[in-house]
């Protein structure tokens, strides 16, 4: 399981020029689950992700969470996010979930990203072609993994 977790001023997705989601201040997360994930590791990912502490305090500190700022989240799903590119210019997507158990997975995380941070969170529409707009602060741009219950870093 996958996460890109931006920092925004603001944040948008369209789906067939309407928008279905938006959001002020807060994370915009784009979320991919692959084979093998699961609810403990969407319970990892959604806990770690709403406890970060990367919003500037009054001493220009980054110190403060999303609750602290009374921000909210847009979360759009991302198959991409599970290519593989190690072979060829084509990525292969075949680690990535079925789609069906992958949007009952999408829509948990969601539920647990809201449930453990108290914001509002909206949402993309699984499989549509959506049109992502954001104003990124910072930038300030973070890339979680969770494997086997685990956060895994970047190194391993």
């Amino acid at each position: 399981m996958k996460a890109v977790i931006q920092r925004v001023n603001y944040a948008r997705v369209k789906v067939c020029g309407d928008t279905v989601g938006e959001i002020d201040k807060g994370f915009l997360i784009l979320f991919g689950a692959g084979e093998g994930d699961t609810k403990e590791d969407a319970d990892k990912l959604a806990a770690k992700i709403t406890g970060l502490r990367i919003f500037s305090d009054e001493n220009d500190k980054i110190n403060l969470s999303l609750k602290d700022v009374s921000g909210d989240i847009l979360c759009v799903s991302q198959f991409t996010l599970l290519a593989d590119c190690r072979k060829g210019n084509r990525p292969s997507f075949i680690g990535a979930m079925q789609p069906d158990e992958a949007d009952m997975l999408y829509r948990y995380f969601c539920e647990k990203c809201a449930e453990l941070s108290g914001a509002r969170v909206e949402r993309g529409v699984f499989g549509a072609d959506m049109k992502v707009s954001l104003e990124n602060d910072g930038p300030f741009t973070i890339v979680l993994e969770c494997r086997n219950g685990k956060i895994v870093g970047n190194n391993e």
